[in-house]
């Protein structure tokens, strides 16, 4: 693990690639030393606990020294790269940590937070205007226009005159404004799920492989996954309710709304419009618990009103959960392409962070991989989970006759410490009523068309 630090001000040290991360895993470099480079010219590719993040060049000039191999995790305010001196060319510097984390005794004094350097996610060349005046991530021009600040009046203090995210909310200063991203936000505890879940990678073994077995390193991304499945563990109380839901009618609904629409539709979106109807409190204010987050450190249960879907979706990465915000407001086909676009944005691994944030209900559909039921792991702090198995054709029973129609598992996690088993089994209940009666769904499909 690299985490060295020094006094260098031809240094240019790791910022802050996500919200307080610590360390991110350098998978590319994109120079090499020797190199003359332009301010935005991508560095290196890092791989956080977020996603595949693009580190650009905070200055222009001659590269003297990488540090790190690929594989390797780097600490946050460590040296990345280090450049030629060059006359009025100091590379600014993010302040390293403190001592303990690998730096000299003389670092021991900076105790107070790192100030955001605006390299959040992505390339900054990507977020220039045309004049090439406003500078800004993705994720803080985002932000910028949730909280209504036009970044044309905002003065960056970031590395090179960047806005940066602290630039944005102290701009925010309207009551009004400042209530609205309160609501945005919502509770802090959602900010701690994972974006993704990653799977194995084989190809970064690591020397002591034999003949016999591969040894795999368990750190970076899968590690800090791994210790939230376990916080989930360890705390929620999981329990899962299972049944099935006849959609031989639903089954007709979607072929006739495809061929109408001319765009691909699966369950999927008939499944998360049901799921909002439930949440919404529409069969009765208990079913609403399945709409909430877990506090455990102020040792409260966060009910929510707007419902913020996480889609499990799986990448050639792994598993990523993009966020449908206010999906209780849309209707079936609007659902469905937003499905879509957050499914090929997290596929080509250009979602945006703010898109993977602020879940208060997960779906996961392994379904269309296999499978009838399981038993989802709660995506903490939530505290329930639907899992959508494989629909197939079996038996069914209509009016006392035996008949074959289209049959779709489900399987609902849910924290016990949240929600009762009655008010599990009432709501998967409830979904299924909706399921088994398209006619409930009719309106809202021709709305979202």
């Amino acid at each position: 693990m690299v985490a060295r630090s020094n006094s260098n001000p031809n240094d240019f040290c790791l910022p802050d690639l996500g919200e307080g991360l610590e360390e991110a895993e350098l998978i590319e470099w994109c120079v090499h030393v020797g190199q003359r480079v332009e301010e935005n010219d991508t560095l290196a590719k890092m791989e956080t606990a977020k996603a595949l993040v693009e580190v650009p060049s905070p200055r222009g000039g001659t590269i003297a020294e990488l540090h790190g191999k690929p594989g390797e995790a780097i600490k946050v305010g460590a040296p990345l790269v280090t450049y030629h001196a060059e006359p009025d060319a100091a590379a600014p510097r993010v302040p390293a940590p403190a001592a303990g984390a690998g730096g000299n005794g003389n670092q021991a004094r900076v105790a107070e937070p790192r100030p955001d350097s605006g390299t959040v996610v992505g390339s900054l060349g990507a977020g220039e205007d045309d004049g090439g005046k406003v500078r800004a991530v993705p994720a803080v021009r985002r932000l910028a226009r949730d909280l209504g600040v036009q970044l044309e009046h905002v003065s960056g203090s970031g590395v090179g005159g960047r806005i940066t995210r602290a630039d944005v909310e102290a701009a925010a200063s309207s009551p009004a404004v400042v209530a609205e991203a309160a609501f945005r936000e919502m509770s802090p505890q959602t900010k701690t799920q994972p974006s993704r879940i990653p799977a194995d990678d084989t190809n970064r073994a690591i020397a002591s492989d034999t003949a016999d077995a591969i040894r795999v390193p368990f750190r970076g991304v899968r590690k800090t996954i791994a210790e939230h499945l376990r916080h989930s563990v360890n705390h929620a109380i999981h329990y899962t309710v299972m049944d099935e839901a006849d959609v031989s009618a639903l089954d007709e609904l979607r072929r006739r709304l495809m061929a109408a629409s001319n765009e691909k539709i699966t369950f999927l979106p008939f499944v998360s419009f049901a799921i909002c109807r439930v949440l919404s409190g529409r069969f009765g204010e208990h079913l609403r618990r399945l709409n909430s987050t877990v506090d455990d450190a102020k040792q409260e249960i966060v009910q929510h009103r707007p419902i913020h879907l996480g889609i499990a979706t799986d990448t050639d990465t792994g598993l990523m959960v993009p966020v449908i915000s206010n999906a209780d407001r849309m209707g079936v086909l609007e659902i469905s392409r937003h499905i879509s676009r957050l499914a090929r944005a997290a596929r080509e691994r250009t979602i945006p962070a703010a898109e993977l944030h602020g879940s208060t209900f997960t779906i996961s559909n392994f379904g269309s991989m296999g499978g009838r039921f399981g038993t989802p792991i709660i995506n903490y702090p939530e505290a329930a989970i639907l899992a959508v198995g494989r629909a197939r054709e079996g038996v069914v029973v209509r009016r006392g006759m035996l008949g074959v129609g289209r049959i779709l598992p489900l399987s609902l996690s849910c924290d016990h410490r949240v929600i009762d088993g009655a008010t599990a089994a009432t709501a998967l209940s409830k979904i299924i009523e909706l399921l088994q009666s398209p006619d409930e769904l009719l309106p809202v499909v021709r709305q979202g068309s």
